[in-house]
């Protein structure tokens, strides 16, 4: 099938290249034409494990070409998959001018009848004004002969998986009650449901919302457990017992069940904000989803009390190593990532950090560019170096093969502050090192001679 994506950035990318290398012949637009021609060149400034292997090999076979020319794009496709950003606006709302913008631009160019997909995560009754929106262009050109349909085909892609996600998905959420749009995804999506039937037909504001509530779901699951560590805490419990206690359950299951500093990336503190926002422009309270919000963004600087509570409320002169500046791993993804409170939070207290990601260094700079109290290092063990301690903020496996007995040589005092929980607290403690993880009070054990306590 001829298909069109708008946007290049990380969900459109990902769902060009794939489409292409289920056999189908797609066209990724985008207005940067910087990106553009990077892409051409074979350049992709995302990191996604394979994508740009999968781009390059599609892009060869001639299946996956890339423009800025939009009128080109628009004459080529089929079916349009609008992939752009929705950004957060300053009362939480989310921005849909991006996807509107396609929209029109499709029905000022558009000769033959098409198909309009939103991919982008937008508020419930968005599609209904792009199909006012394309509508209004159609009858401005005189054109109301042609069929221009809009659906809803929201993504599920989890960074660093994204491939996988999009090549073997669990559902295909279209909104739609157009029978002939029905057939012709069914068609596209062909490949992609053959062991069992993946797709869920529903009308657009449903699948509208179900594309929120998915993403409000996980999150809430995230800041149900940080609660409960912090409370694990306080009791004096583990809440690594805890969790694989509840997680038996088939009802709760153990994923998004991992403590830790919170949620963050593009997706999850922006879906519960703009949910939250949708809501209360509906005049209801979203009590759950508040709750959520204001649990993740205390959480993310939670490691610091208990930094400040070890060493005390002035940092300076101390130096921690910090492992761990994506958000999450396999992803150079700083947005809101945990690791930037943390680092903002120990300058504002004077304290210097040293640094190491194995993808997120570039990103890195981007952001904070050249400063002082930021060294960004080669490796983890280079960022110990000359630390008070050891800060986990991104749980990469790789860091979790670092010997325990270079830990402990290299931290002056000895001491992990693990948001991730990736350490044993009494197999550290029996190497001669201090853990401080996460709702892990009643397992903290102390190196040496200090005395066993519960960190509140």
């Amino acid at each position: 099938m001829l298909v069109t994506v708008y946007g290049a950035g990380y969900v459109g990318l990902v769902q060009a290249a794939v489409l292409a290398d289920a056999g189908h012949r797609v066209v990724c637009a985008d207005v940067d034409a910087s990106k553009i021609e990077q892409l051409k060149l074979g350049y992709v400034s995302i990191y996604e494990p394979g994508l740009t292997e999968l781009v390059a090999v599609n892009a060869e076979a001639g299946r996956l070409t890339f423009t800025a020319n939009i009128q080109r794009a628009v004459e080529h496709g089929a079916l349009h998959f609008i992939a752009v950003g929705t950004p957060q606006l300053d009362d939480g709302s989310a921005d849909v001018s991006y996807v509107l913008s396609v929209a029109t631009t499709i029905a000022q160019h558009v000769e033959h009848d098409a198909i309009l997909v939103v991919k982008s995560t937008v508020p419930v009754g968005t599609c209904d004004q792009v199909a006012a929106r394309v509508h209004e262009v159609l009858a401005s050109r005189d054109r109301t002969d042609l069929k221009c349909p809009v659906a809803f085909n929201p993504e599920f892609l989890k960074e660093g998986a994204a491939i996988a996600d999009c090549q073997r998905p669990d559902r295909i959420v279209i909104g739609t009650e157009d029978a002939d749009v029905e057939q012709r995804l069914r068609e596209l999506y062909a490949p992609f449901n053959r062991n069992r039937e993946k797709l869920m037909v529903m009308d657009r504001r449903s699948a509208e919302l179900t594309k929120y509530a998915a993403n409000c779901m996980l999150a809430t699951k995230i800041s149900f457990i940080n609660e409960i560590a912090n409370l694990a805490d306080i009791l004096g419990a583990d809440v690594e017992q805890v969790r694989r206690g509840i997680g038996a359950d088939p009802r709760i299951g153990y994923q998004f069940i991992y403590p830790g500093l919170g949620y963050g990336g593009s997706c999850f503190p922006k879906d519960v904000r703009a949910l939250i926002r949708i809501a209360q422009d509906a005049a209801f309270d979203p009590m759950i989803l508040r709750a959520v919000d204001a649990r993740n963004t205390r959480q993310r600087t939670s490691l610091v009390g208990k930094i400040k509570a070890r060493f005390g409320a002035d940092l300076s002169g101390r130096k921690f190593a910090l492992w761990g500046l994506a958000f999450k791993p396999n992803t150079d993804d700083m947005r809101e990532a945990p690791a930037r409170a943390i680092m903002e939070e120990l300058w504002a207290a004077g304290a210097r950090v040293s640094a190491f990601d194995p993808k997120a260094m570039d990103e890195c700079r981007r952001i904070y560019g050249t400063r002082p109290d930021l060294e960004l290092c080669s490796s983890p063990i280079h960022a110990l170096d000359g630390a008070d301690a050891l800060v986990v903020a991104t749980e990469w496996k790789a860091f979790q093969g670092v010997p325990l007995e270079t830990l402990r040589d290299r931290l002056a005092n000895r001491v992990i502050f693990d948001g991730r929980n990736i350490f044993d607290p009494q197999i550290a403690a029996a190497n001669g090192l201090e853990v401080i993880g996460m709702g892990r009070a009643r397992r903290e054990v102390v190196a040496e001679d200090r005395p066993v306590r519960a960190e509140a």
